[in-house]
């Protein structure tokens, strides 16, 4: 009779989630172009060989990255636009807004989405940062019901929230920073 050691092996799918949230960190600190893919190995706990089993090679595994964001991205504007305090468009968008707002205060999902915009050189990575994007949009103009106008703005907006929580501009006491930081949103972190 065999005892049960208390260890459970884990699955591929296991470990490739693993990876994939190990990935994140890495490639936010160093972009796509500075992280190696034997640094990701080492930050997963697991060998080179068993990255490259994952995943063919460190493209598909930073489109992986993004795809992942890109997930974790709308369940949190799921969630908001099933909790919205009305059904107008305004109120839709707040939600989301708000729910983005929460949602990067995780740096690292900011900056590796951020990092894909500035690899977008890569057809690759282009085309799935462009399907984040793509996805984001068609899914903020279905909850929401806005008008391209006013979808655009709120993108604008997001995408402003992204480069003030880059540069980490909370802890700026500054005129030109309270001007861009007027009616943003922000969560500390």
């Amino acid at each position: 009779m065999t005892r049960p050691t208390g260890r459970q092996l884990s699955t591929a799918g296991e470990r490739r989630e693993v990876v994939l949230r190990t990935a994140i960190g890495t490639f936010a600190a160093r972009g796509y172009y500075g992280t190696t893919t034997s640094e990701v190995a080492k930050a997963a706990g697991i060998s080179q060989a068993y990255v490259y089993r994952l995943f063919p090679d460190k493209e598909s595994l930073f489109v992986a990255v993004i795809e992942h964001c890109s997930v974790r991205m709308r369940e949190a504007f799921a969630d908001a636009a099933a909790t919205a305090k009305g059904s107008d468009p305004a109120a839709v968008l707040d939600a989301l807004g708000d729910a983005y707002a929460r949602l990067i205060v995780d740096r690292d999902l900011l900056l590796v989405l951020m990092q894909a915009t500035c690899a977008a050189s890569e057809p690759p990575i282009r085309d799935a940062i462009r399907e984040c994007y793509a996805r984001e949009v068609e899914y903020v103009r279905a909850v929401s019901g806005a008008s391209d106008e006013d979808i655009q703005q709120f993108f604008a907006r997001g995408f402003l929230c992204n480069s003030l929580t880059a540069m980490g501009i909370d802890g700026v006491d500054a005129p030109w920073a309270r001007t861009l930081m007027t009616g943003i949103r922000h969560y500390g972190t």
